[in-house]
C-alpha cells in the first residue's frame, strides 16, 4: 500500500488512473450497446474474444519475459498502449474529461431510445424514430471512443475493452439496466487495477488492463454456473 501511496504522488500517475477510467467507462456503455446488437452471432464474439485475450496475454509475457529494450517501441505502443497513457499530459488529461463528459451525457440523455433501437429496431421505426439518425449518432461516438481507447490499450485490443466488461455484466444480469450498470462498474474497476498493476509491475498497460478484464470475466463465469 505505501508504493502504491508513493507512485499516486506523481502527477503522470493520476493522470493515467483518470484518463483509463473514464475511457473504461465510456467504452463499457457502447459495449454493450455492440454486443447486444450482435449477440446472434455469438461465434463471431467466442472468436474476437479469444483473439484479443490471446494477443493481450501473449505480449504481456513478452514484456515480462523478454530482454530486448525495443520490444515496446513505437508500433508496439500503438497497437497495445504499452506507454502512451503514462506520458500524458494535463492538457490530454482535460480533452479526455470533456470527450467522456460528452458521451456520458449523450448516453443519458438518448438512454431510452437506445434502448429501442438496439432491442427492436423494426419498432422503433413504427414509432416513428429516426433509426438511421441514431446509428449515424452512436457510430461517431463510437469513432470517439476508440480514439480514446487507443491511449489505453491500443489498436489491436480495443475490442476487448468493449466486449468483455459487457459479456461479464451478461453472465450475471439480464436487465438491460442492470447489465449496463455492471458493465460500467467492471470495466472502472479492471482499468484502475490493471493500470496499478502494470505500474507496480512494469508491464504493458493495455495488455494488464486487458488481463484484468478476462479475469472479471473468468469471476463472472464461476458466479454463473455457482448461482
Amino acid at each position: 500500500m505505501e508504493k502504491i501511496m508513493m507512485y499516486l504522488e506523481y502527477p503522470f500517475v493520476r493522470y493515467a488512473l483518470v484518463v483509463g477510467v473514464l475511457i473504461a467507462l465510456c467504452a463499457s456503455l457502447l459495449g454493450v450497446i455492440l454486443v447486444l446488437k450482435q449477440f446472434s452471432f455469438r461465434g463471431d464474439a467466442a472468436i474476437a474474444m479469444i483473439s484479443v485475450g490471446s494477443l493481450a496475454f501473449g505480449y504481456l509475457l513478452m514484456n515480462i519475459f523478454s530482454t530486448s529494450a525495443n520490444l515496446s517501441g513505437d508500433v508496439c505502443s500503438t497497437l497495445f498502449g504499452s506507454a502512451s497513457i503514462l506520458t500524458l499530459q494535463k492538457e490530454d488529461v482535460w480533452m479526455c474529461a470533456v470527450l467522456s463528459v460528452f458521451v456520458l451525457l449523450f448516453y443519458i440523455f438518448f438512454y431510452h431510445r437506445i434502448f429501442q433501437i438496439t432491442f427492436d429496431e423494426t419498432f422503433a421505426k413504427s414509432l416513428g424514430m429516426k433509426v438511421e439518425l441514431y446509428h449515424l449518432l452512436l457510430a461517431v461516438v463510437m469513432a470517439v471512443i476508440i480514439v480514446l481507447a487507443m491511449h489505453l490499450v491500443g489498436s489491436l485490443l480495443i475490442s476487448a475493452l468493449l466486449i468483455f466488461p459487457a459479456l461479464s455484466a451478461m453472465r450475471i444480469f439480464q436487465s438491460f439496466r442492470a447489465v449496463t450498470v455492471c458493465a460500467a462498474v467492471l470495466s472502472v474497476v479492471c482499468a484502475f487495477l490493471g493500470i496499478l498493476l502494470s505500474i507496480l509491475f512494469e508491464t504493458p498497460v493495455g495488455a494488464t488492463v486487458v488481463a484484468a478484464d478476462i479475469a472479471a470475466f473468468g469471476l463472472c463465469c464461476v458466479v454463473r454456473a455457482v448461482k
